[in-house]
């Protein structure tokens, strides 16, 4: 079936044992957080990438960890490729924040902005644009809010809400090894870039450097046009790539000490 090698083994075994482990307070513990949030400490940015959110999200990790992993290690050693998945898993999560910090930072002056000057026109443009799920639940205040703009409990509470808004996207943490695998995945592109690899949907063969142009373009484009209810961390996928590319580059520049 899949020829494991030895970190490979190792990865997979640890990241299987932590999902069995894994709950709601440990993922809030060791779960990536935004650089904004009080519940961010700099060790969720390695602890992160063992984590996951569910058994499909694992299960499609691993896959693609015992998938093109193995190579990569028997071309590289032991030494080298853990380096390369460390770095790369680092390089997403580095990314994926930073984007998320330039993202939820506009937020947060928003929020600063309407602390200072609240009002229902005002409260119901961030809700419109921040609220996502929570929008109908709001649904009851916005009437009361519209009905009663001036009223002081009505302002109160809607500064409430806001705060809240901002909190629960701010201590919503990132989980999983797909920074590392899309890292693997690019690396494996770019050393064998013409490897026929066979497709289950559709059940067809296409090469390495072909599957790795489509992974790219349709991670770039989902982080760009993200839709409000995609939970997906586009651009960790895109920083693992990107981590990848530059370093497997810099080997390459490097044959004298490589091979």
């Amino acid at each position: 079936m899949f020829s494991l090698t030895p970190v490979v083994r190792v990865l997979l075994i640890i990241n299987v044992l932590v999902f069995f482990v894994t709950n709601e307070s440990v993922i809030q513990l060791f779960g990536l957080h935004s650089f904004l949030s009080d519940k961010f400490n700099p060790i969720q940015l390695l602890t992160h990438m063992f984590l996951h959110g569910g058994f499909n999200h694992i299960f499609s990790n691993m896959i693609g960890l015992i998938v093109f992993g193995p190579m990569l290690e028997r071309y590289w050693g032991p030494k080298r490729f853990t380096f390369f998945y460390f770095f790369t898993g680092l390089g997403a999560a580095l990314l994926f924040s930073g984007v998320n910090y330039f993202e939820m930072h506009d937020v947060y002056e928003t929020v600063q902005t309407y602390r200072a000057n609240p009002g229902y026109e005002s409260f119901l443009s961030f809700v419109d644009q921040h609220a996502g799920s929570y929008y109908d639940g709001l649904a009851p205040f916005i009437e009361k809010f519209r009905v009663y703009p001036t009223d002081s409990n009505n302002i109160q509470d809607s500064v409430t809400i806001i705060n809240r808004i901002f909190t629960n996207q701010v201590d919503e943490p990132m989980v999983g090894a797909s920074g590392a695998i899309f890292g693997v995945i690019m690396g494996f592109g770019l050393l064998f870039p013409n490897t026929q690899l066979f497709l289950l949907f559709p059940p067809i063969p296409v090469k390495a450097k072909y599957l790795v142009i489509f992974y790219g373009a349709l991670e770039i484009y989902s982080g760009v046009y993200r839709a409000q209810a995609d939970n997906v961390a586009h651009f960790a996928h895109i920083g693992g790539m990107l981590f990848a590319f530059i370093l497997v580059k810099y080997w390459g520049s490097q044959r004298k000490t490589f091979y």
